[in-house]
């Protein structure tokens, strides 16, 4: 996927993430798993407000999805590009953990429980997830079932 492929993506679904809990932008398949890339309305109304919605950087994050994500690389050691686990036990807790397990998974919106219930399944299956690309980084929930992934954008994190 290109930049500009991933632009052109962007143009097709953002007009349809205000009625959906989320939207596929786009399916991956590696190592013959699919990995459907989903964006939300959260997501794109944090991002346009940060200034980073559809910019480079942000591009070149979603690009990284396409690496899918390894059950045995789940954690990354820093220099890394693609879909890593986020723990809570990481200690002190940083930005992004705030943010996708404060700011969103603990608090059980009706948005979260809508991505539930569209997935068929419960809350606590999701595995908060971070998609990385150099100093940015999309925060996200991960859905894993035999056959496909379910990588859904909530936010971004840019600090260093």
């Amino acid at each position: 996927m290109t930049i500009e492929e991933a632009k052109s993506i962007f143009e097709k679904v953002e007009p349809l993430l205000q009625s959906e809990p989320f939207v596929v932008a786009h399916t991956f398949e590696r190592n013959g798993k699919k990995l459907n890339l989903c964006l939300t309305e959260r997501l794109r109304r944090i991002a346009k407000r940060g200034r980073v919605w559809k910019s480079n950087r942000f591009l070149t994050a979603i690009k990284n999805a396409e690496y899918g994500f390894d059950e045995t690389k789940a954690r990354s050691r820093g220099g890394s590009d693609g879909i890593f686990l986020l723990d809570r036990n990481f200690a002190p807790p940083n930005a992004m953990m705030r943010k996708i397990f404060d700011q969103y998974l603990d608090k059980e919106t009706e948005e979260v429980c809508k991505i539930a219930k569209k997935l068929k399944t419960n809350i606590e299956c999701f595995r908060a997830v971070r998609l990385v690309s150099h100093h940015f980084r999309l925060l996200g929930i991960l859905h894993q079932e035999t056959e496909t992934d379910w990588l859904i954008l909530v936010d971004y994190d840019d600090t260093k």
